[in-house]
């Protein structure tokens, strides 16, 4: 199937990578025009604006965006309404609030452009492993676009959710339960790192132990390893923990609809902690958010 990638960092090269390698043809688009030329190597077709894009694609066209939250995304969306034509489609793979979308979605289908929201998890992994795809959009839209679907996902690992705007909802409370799972790692760990009766413990050792049979065994829980494997104490990673905006907007859901969410908000609140001072359980969502994601992280010098 063809298709446009708009936006080819961590989540879109890698999504444009795996497209390729099942057999999809896909016009790349990135402003740094070096990343372009990277994926045109892998067998990508080169665009150097948005029109260009467009003048590439076949009708119905589909342009996936991988692109920030907020102006970006609307920017984007916005820019190329005025380029498609009546029938093509637009998928939003990256973090926008819900609402957001509902709203780009009402936009686009008054020019007759259908608008699919893909909440897509699995970072840096997805590449080889698959990701994880919760999809929102018109039945028949979204059945149109399935291969596209289906060779990014994992077996498993795709679902249509329901109309525009459910797909990026199921995604801002799965990320809202990973703040709360990444913080509860963070405060084990760090009591252990703390022990005054059993000062030497050996973190690595433990994490390890723990993805045997253990309840709290988990993935999350083997990238610990991998990051205690490679430094012990986290002694080279500051405890500073950024936040995108999905575990806000989670908690900000549950005020709304009167749901008690008290793990959930109060490992938010830890994130904002974690910019006041340094502290060990921070160093430990840093070093994991980078694991599984690639996030960025700091140095204890810095």
């Amino acid at each position: 199937m063809q298709l446009a990638m708009i936006g080819l960092g961590k989540m879109g090269g890698n999504m444009t990578e795996r497209l390729m390698r099942d057999g999809h043809t896909v016009v790349a688009y990135d402003r740094d025009a070096a990343t372009v030329s990277r994926y045109q190597g892998l067998g990508a077709s080169p665009a150097k604006d948005l029109a260009d894009i467009v003048s590439q694609l076949a009708a119905p066209r589909v342009v996936w965006i991988m692109v920030p939250s907020g102006k970006p995304t609307d920017e984007t969306v916005d820019a190329l309404a005025g380029l498609l034509s009546s029938g093509d489609i637009i998928i939003d793979g990256g973090n926008s609030n819900f609402k957001d979308t509902i709203a780009r979605a009402e936009r686009m289908k008054a020019k007759g452009i259908s608008f699919i929201d893909s909440g897509t998890s699995g970072g840096i992994w997805g590449l080889a492993n698959g990701y994880c795809l919760m999809v929102g959009g018109a039945d028949d839209v979204v059945k149109h676009c399935e291969p596209i679907f289906l060779s990014l996902a994992q077996e498993g690992g795709y679902a249509h959710m329901g109309p525009p705007g459910s797909g990026h909802y199921v995604k801002m409370i799965h990320n809202g339960i990973e703040y709360a799972m990444l913080q509860s790692y963070a405060e084990g760990y760090e009591i252990l790192a703390g022990s005054k009766t059993f000062p030497s413990l050996d973190l690595h050792k433990i994490a390890e132990l723990w993805q045997h049979g253990s309840v709290v065994r988990s993935w999350l829980n083997e990238l610990a390893v991998d990051a205690f494997s490679k430094d012990p104490k986290l002694s080279k990673l500051k405890g500073y923990v950024a936040d995108s905006g999905e575990g806000r907007w989670t908690v900000a859901e549950a005020i709304d609809i009167d749901v008690p969410a008290p793990v959930i908000t109060l490992s938010l609140l830890m994130r904002f902690r974690s910019r006041q001072e340094d502290s060990f359980g921070a160093k430990v969502i840093a070093a994991l958010r980078n694991e599984f994601g690639g996030h960025a992280v700091k140095s204890g010098g810095e």
